[in-house]
């Protein structure tokens, strides 16, 4: 920071108790400048924008090379001015006045001077703010002053979002089954099945996680149930991706003894802590696996996984009574209402990518006999499909876990919709 400029900042107001804005909400804040001495600013802004991007690093033979989205993935950036200054680029570009409607000076006074901002986020459902080892979603309010001859002076705030809870697709509220047989051979004869049945596959956090599971166990040694929730997060960058996997929590049930059936239920709690599944960037993607299997002395064990969507919670704001997808901006004297009501809006055209018809949806979101109909999972198409991707298929298919590695993506797949899509083109900050 220069002599005359002794500090700047952007701090926003939150609106609940958990400090999350989500789809249509508004976010007030103020950019605060102090400066030491009369200063003539050329301009000054705000900036609200959202982007993800990847980034990270593989040895191969004695070069290292960079993996990274060079355009990430931005889904919106808006600019607003106190201070406009001649050479500003762009006409869509919104001047804000002072409180008594007045245009803000270009000329301040030593001392401290507080430019107060309203924005409203837009209604489409952009992922959930992320931070992960090699990749990230950020959402931030950025503030910049320029000066003639000077470097410019910036700084930022990081806001935490979530999309508002829109479950477009009725599938996810579906049951999930799947079965799976073994023969057994060498130390242990005979055979064991089994046939698992979820109630769904979304949740949101908190929930229990119902599975009911019939088991039959026709060979020689007791058998045991055994459930295992894990995280798969995927990140793609120059046609690879990365993927890491762990597992969040294990649980078992009782033993079956030899030539019996039992059907079990089995709760699985929700953790609080988990992040929502990111199933609509293109870069990275955070996904869920619940894996039931039979822990069968001397033998592999029969498995089967389930994909398990996590759900935002139902409710984070009064966002549902936002009616306009545009950003709107207004003012307010300092030390104002911090949480303004939204200000009249002209009607508009609904939103480009509101949802559709339950009929809309490629495939089917839950397992239903014969399995060999889903097709196997896979990954996002080329860069600049920004259409939420997600998953299904023979719960066999979607192999080990597999922690930090690098491989090819496979082609396109059928997707089901959780959340509507949003423009490919967002414009660039």
């Amino acid at each position: 920071m220069s002599l005359t400029v002794k500090s700047i900042s952007v701090i926003y107001s939150p609106i609940n108790q958990n400090n999350t804005f989500t789809s249509g909400d508004f976010i007030s804040g103020k950019v605060i400048l102090d400066v030491a001495k009369d200063t003539k600013m050329q301009s000054l802004s705000v900036k609200i924008k959202g982007k993800a991007e990847v980034f990270w690093t593989e040895r191969h033979c004695k070069n290292n090379v960079v993996y990274s989205e060079s355009d990430k993935e931005k889904y919106y950036s808006v600019e607003k001015f106190f201070v406009r200054g001649e050479n500003t680029h762009g006409n869509d570009h919104e001047t804000l006045k002072d409180p008594s409607g007045q245009p803000y000076s270009s000329v301040v006074a030593a001392g401290r001077h507080v430019y107060p901002f309203t924005f409203q986020l837009p209604l489409q459902h952009f992922p959930p703010t992320f931070k992960g080892s090699v990749g990230k979603i950020v959402y931030t309010l950025e503030t910049k002053l320029s000066r003639s001859m000077r470097i410019s002076s910036k700084a930022k705030a990081e806001f935490h979002y979530v999309p508002s809870p829109v479950v477009s697709n009725p599938e996810l509220m579906a049951p999930q089954y799947g079965t799976k047989d073994k023969q057994m051979k060498l130390f242990t004869s005979g055979s064991v099945s089994m046939n698992i049945n979820t109630e769904k596959m979304g949740y949101y956090i908190g929930e229990g996680l119902k599975v009911l599971a019939e088991v039959q166990n026709n060979s020689s040694r007791a058998i045991k149930p055994k459930y295992c929730l894990y995280e798969k997060l995927s990140f793609f960058a120059r046609g690879k991706r990365k993927l890491h996997t762990h597992d969040l929590f294990k649980e078992e049930g009782e033993p079956i003894e030899p030539n019996s059936r039992k059907i079990v239920t089995k709760v699985l709690p929700i953790p609080p802590s988990l992040t929502i599944s990111i199933l609509n960037c293109r870069i990275l993607k955070v996904e869920y696996r619940l894996r039931v299997y039979l822990d069968v002395p001397y033998a592999s064990d029969p498995e089967i996984k389930f994909p398990i969507v996590i759900l935002p919670l139902q409710s984070l704001s009064a966002a549902s009574s936002a009616t306009n997808s545009d950003f709107q901006i207004r003012n307010h004297p300092a030390g104002g209402n911090a949480y303004p009501n939204p200000p009249s809006m002209p009607p508009s055209a609904p939103p480009l990518n509101a949802v559709g018809q339950s009929g809309q949806f490629a495939a089917p979101g839950h397992y239903r006999p014969p399995l060999s109909q889903f097709p196997a999972p896979g990954y996002p198409g080329p860069p600049g499909q920004f259409a939420p991707s997600n998953y299904v298929g023979l719960p066999a298919q979607f192999g080990p876990s597999v922690s930090h590695q690098s491989d090819s993506a496979p082609p396109p797949y059928l997707e089901y919709q959780l959340y509507p899509q949003f423009p490919e083109h967002p414009e660039k900050s």
